[in-house]
């Protein structure tokens, strides 16, 4: 799995920072990209990458203000253009489908693929046999949502050795044991496939939260969660305007992450009165509270490989 931020500012596009988006690469998992938010110019911020549109299966939207959607009738259309078919299912608040809907409308925008609005209310809202997908309100000035990222236990390695032990044939009855189905041999014997396989390995975990101020909601989906991404668009001095205007502080967001023991903390949603020379302060007081953290850039690409975050 990958994560690689498309835009990491606050508000509005700097020469630094483009507004919100975040790609989700499940690539390896699923053949697929998720997306959450998508602010202006997003399809832009994608050209600079090797994300191919058609490859978005999924659109997270947290919340409706402007740097969170903005980019969505472009990048959409765009989509269509570059030879997009597959169904794309856009997830996110009250209100969505008719803002985009009446984009292209307005525009005449005709699609070659379809989509499906899933408007989001708290608790899960997408499930299959490899992810869960958890939602729950924050608290910013309008509705705003987090996301909570599970993969759900992969199965065992056949242990290949013990396999060749009790002679099983190579062929179609190794691959029913490693997914978990048991089979008979030949001459009568029984092969469970607990008996050859490994103990389930633990998936991960990643939450994505919107904009919001320190809250409950936050800590229950960032519950020992493998990597968090956290806004932090004002820092320990401008702390009396994070409460005003709905959002977090550095040091807030290095608290959610301790509170609720999880593994790895991305800082990002930074607002544009931070100059690059102030990042190492804001990175600092954060580490001084919870050590594994890290401030995203545009076009940071984070690994998750062998229960390790890594980053280029």
């Amino acid at each position: 799995m990958e994560l690689q931020f498309l835009g990491t500012g606050a508000g509005m596009p700097s020469k630094e920072r483009n507004t919100s988006a975040l790609a989700l690469k499940l690539l390896e998992e699923r053949g697929t990209i998720w997306l959450f938010d998508c602010g202006e110019a997003t399809q832009h911020q994608i050209l600079h990458t090797t994300i191919r549109p058609r490859k978005v299966e999924k659109i997270f939207i947290t919340h409706l203000h402007g740097d969170h959607i903005f980019g969505l009738p472009g990048f959409l259309s765009s989509r269509s253009f570059l030879g997009g078919k597959d169904t794309l299912t856009i997830y996110g608040p009250k209100g969505l489908k008719e803002w985009i809907n009446s984009s292209f409308e307005v525009s005449k925008t005709h699609l070659t693929y379809p989509i499906e609005f899933v408007e989001v209310e708290e608790g899960v809202i997408f499930e299959d046999d490899q992810f869960i997908v958890t939602a729950k309100l924050l608290e910013h000035v309008i509705p705003c949502y987090g996301y909570r990222i599970e993969q759900k236990p992969l199965l065992g390695e056949l242990l290949i050795d013990k396999v060749n032990e009790l002679g099983v044939p190579k062929g179609p009855m190794l691959g029913k044991l490693k997914n978990g189905e048991d089979v008979t041999l030949e001459n009568g014997t029984t092969i469970l496939s607990k008996d050859v396989t490994a103990p389930p390995k633990k998936g991960f975990i990643v939450t994505i939260l919107g904009d919001t101020k320190y809250c409950e909601s936050a800590k229950i989906l960032c519950n020992e969660a493998d990597i968090i991404v956290h806004e932090a668009t004002f820092d320990h001095a401008t702390g009396h305007l994070a409460a005003s205007y709905g959002h977090s502080t550095n040091v807030e967001a290095a608290k959610i992450a301790r509170e609720s023991k999880g593994k790895n903390l991305i800082l990002n949603h930074i607002s544009a009165r931070f100059l690059p020379h102030d990042l190492e302060t804001l990175l600092n007081d954060a580490k001084e509270i919870f050590p594994n953290v890290s401030i995203a850039n545009d076009f940071t690409l984070y690994q998750w490989k062998n229960n390790q975050l890594t980053t280029e």
